[in-house]
């Protein structure tokens, strides 16, 4: 009990004394899973539009894998992208691997389905008078789409808040792709995991006080906006 009031303490103080160390790797947390998430926004939310309003061959079939993927593992999301972009690779010449671009584009994979498939439920929620009433004005493809997303705001926001949870908290991708290269792809589950190993809990309890604190911020606001789309 002892040593585990020791470690808290001491990661406290070390949180508390600003030290660049550990904020270098809360900043390689904070950019790489903040530039996940754009980029899965970017492309899940605009799927998630086009699977509600498009009538195609395969469209429930295509729901139900994206349902199953979201809980795809990290580690097998790490390893698939390991085998594209490792030497041996078809996208070897790149030079992605162990790099925080590598590590991007694993987690992208991996929060694209939880975008697309929130967005599918906060649009389908929406009353279709909204859409039949902007086309009878005369609204274009683009006005329509723009009516439904400020009636769905609430549900596309709690989308993006619960794809940033996800990647902030991984560390299979994170490990697989990024190497855990300490000042460049080092992050917060993998310097974890690190000083874990090493027997050095100060940092390790720091981070994670951190990391629980983000998860902890980013639930209350998911859950705030989840309660919206109900109301």
């Amino acid at each position: 009990m002892d040593f585990f009031v020791d470690s808290l303490s001491s990661a406290i103080l070390l949180i508390g004394s600003l030290d660049p160390e550990l904020f270098e790797i809360i900043g390689v947390s904070l950019k790489v899973s903040s530039t996940s998430t754009l980029i899965a926004s970017l492309v899940g939310i605009p799927a998630g539009f086009l699977i509600t309003f498009r009538e195609f061959r395969g469209k429930a079939l295509l729901i139900t894998v994206l349902n199953t993927l979201l809980a795809l593992p990290t580690v097998v999301v790490g390893l698939f992208v390991y085998a594209f972009i490792s030497r041996r690779g078809i996208f070897g010449y790149l030079d992605l691997l162990y790099t925080q671009e590598a590590m991007i584009i694993g987690q992208v994979i991996l929060i694209i389905p939880i975008v697309t498939t929130f967005t599918i439920s906060a649009v389908s929620r929406i009353d279709e008078r909204y859409r039949e009433t902007a086309l009878t004005l005369g609204a274009n493809a683009l006005m329509t789409a723009w009516v439904v997303i400020r009636e769905a705001r609430f549900g596309l926001v709690a989308s993006v808040i619960m794809a940033f949870g996800r990647v902030i908290a991984e560390v299979g991708i994170s490990m697989m792709l990024g190497g855990n290269a300490k000042g460049f792809t080092r992050n917060m589950t993998t310097a974890m995991a690190l000083e874990y190993d090493k027997g050095e809990f100060v940092l390790s309890v720091a981070l994670g006080i951190v990391l629980l604190t983000v998860s902890f911020g980013m639930n209350i606001i998911f859950h705030y906006f989840q309660g919206k789309t109900r109301v």
